[in-house]
């Protein structure tokens, strides 16, 4: 008897998708490359918009896209019921290293 489980799937990103198409009822599709696998991801224009807004409104951020692993393509897969969910990156500030003070014994 096996254990029933779910398969959820997280991509990361932090840069605009390079090449996006406008597919039925104006639904936003684009292909990520996670290490030699392309990833085709489509959502809902409200749901891309997070990205549009993240692009145009932060100067570093990272997207999360999570979803469950649909049908295999050539190269890869597509995400099925895909969401994003988009963060402001923050540099952090820059610490001062700490300097010890060596005595010498001589």
């Amino acid at each position: 008897m096996t254990t029933q489980g779910k398969l959820e799937v997280t991509l990361k990103i932090n840069e605009f998708p390079a090449t996006v198409k406008t597919v039925e009822n104006n639904w936003k599709s684009f292909d990520i490359d996670c290490d030699g696998r392309v990833v085709t991801v489509t959502v809902k224009p409200k749901v891309f918009k997070k990205l549009e807004d993240a692009q145009a409104n932060y100067p570093m951020w990272v997207a999360a896209i999570a979803g469950k692993m649909g049908d295999n393509t050539e190269s890869g897969f597509i995400l099925s019921e895909p969401n994003i969910q988009v963060f402001e990156k923050l540099s952090r500030p820059k610490q001062p290293e700490a300097t010890e003070d060596k005595v010498s014994t001589s």
